[in-house]
């Protein structure tokens, strides 16, 4: 039991080989406002693993005649393009810019199987084949396309940016690098051997799901209440998953859990080995002075070439960063993409 405790406390922290636009119902189903300033539709396009991503693309409804700058958005890991991503898109769609949001594989409306499941080399493909679908649409300047990744899509968006050229600009917010903390938990507080019995307990659990023919859910990604909860960053993500501010039905964090073994490519496989190749095209960094995940942006900004900048949020946790429109920089994000997406 020990063994799967560790497990769950690791995923709480967190049709031609071309692009085919699907339109899909336009049903309102966020977790946010509908804003009157923007349009919004409903597409899917093929990543190249051959699954169909599910995205929310936002434009601007006085968008003038000349092509526009285009962001990909996605995060929280766990979180579904209803909840935060498609939060941000909005909002910079009202400012002015081509916006889409997508489910990562495997999750939300999404293609793949098995469900619920992760990858940091396919969840970091999905990154560029969203940019595949927005360089071919005719409103887009596919030579000014940034990215936001929030939370564990952050860590994945930068593994993007580092081998996708066509990402001229990135914005990571409450940023979680997924690989470290499942090679090294919270704070890098797991320890030699306790990374040894975790490999070891996921390796056996490979031949349970082989016997199956399925993998086995894990535990759940949140728990069902707090009641008997000690844990204050359990909590700050029940607060938004959990509760009317941002539940969604198809969030693996709001109802689900991974499978057992998703750590597993995770714990080998540093998503941020090569960042500072992602110079000279330039990176802002947000955190909130209080989250509990600071330390992911403070480290990443070390790691990462000039030109660089890192803002830490007054008065902000982790989770402030996903919905609190007050307290998340939107002009410092715009100000920043109108300087670097020219």
């Amino acid at each position: 039991m020990k063994r799967l405790n560790l497990i769950q406390s690791l995923f709480i922290f967190g049709l031609l080989s071309g692009i085919v636009t699907f339109c899909l119902p336009d049903k309102w189903d966020k977790t946010f406002p509908k804003s009157e300033k923007v349009e919004h539709k409903k597409v899917s396009f093929t990543n190249r693993y051959g699954i169909k991503l599910s995205a929310d693309l936002y434009l601007p409804k006085e968008m003038g005649t000349n092509k526009l700058p285009a962001l990909v958005l996605s995060g929280p890991f766990g979180a579904v393009k209803e909840q935060v991503s498609g939060l941000y898109a909005q909002t910079m769609a009202e400012r002015g810019f081509i916006t889409l949001a997508f489910d990562p594989s495997y999750t939300g409306e999404s293609g793949g199987e098995p469900r619920n499941m992760a990858s940091p080399e396919i969840n970091t493909e999905d990154f560029s084949a969203a940019i595949d679908y927005l360089g071919l649409l005719p409103t887009v300047d596919r030579n000014r396309i940034g990215i936001i990744g929030i939370c564990g899509f952050a860590g994945m968006g930068l593994n993007a940016a580092a081998v996708d050229k066509r990402i001229k600009a990135i914005v990571t917010t409450s940023m979680y690098d997924m690989s470290r903390v499942m090679a090294k938990g919270l704070n890098d507080s797991l320890t030699k051997e306790g990374r040894s019995s975790l490999l070891e307990s996921l390796s056996e659990q490979r031949f349970v799901d082989a016997k199956n023919g399925k993998p086995t859910p894990g535990p759940r990604n949140l728990p069902e209440t707090l009641e008997g909860n000690t844990n204050p960053i359990t909590e700050e993500f029940f607060q938004y998953y959990r509760t009317s501010r941002g539940f969604h039905k198809n969030s693996p964090n709001s109802n689900g859990a991974w499978t057992t073994t998703t750590p597993l490519s995770f714990m080998n496989m540093p998503l941020l080995t090569y960042i500072k190749e992602i110079s000279p095209r330039p990176i802002l960094f947000i955190a909130g002075e209080s989250a509990h995940s600071r330390y992911f942006s403070e480290d990443a900004f070390k790691q990462a070439s000039e030109p660089k900048e890192l803002l830490i949020i007054p008065n902000a946790n982790h989770v402030d960063l996903y919905d609190k429109k007050d307290k998340i920089p939107f002009d410092t994000i715009t100000s920043f993409f109108q300087k670097h997406l020219k």
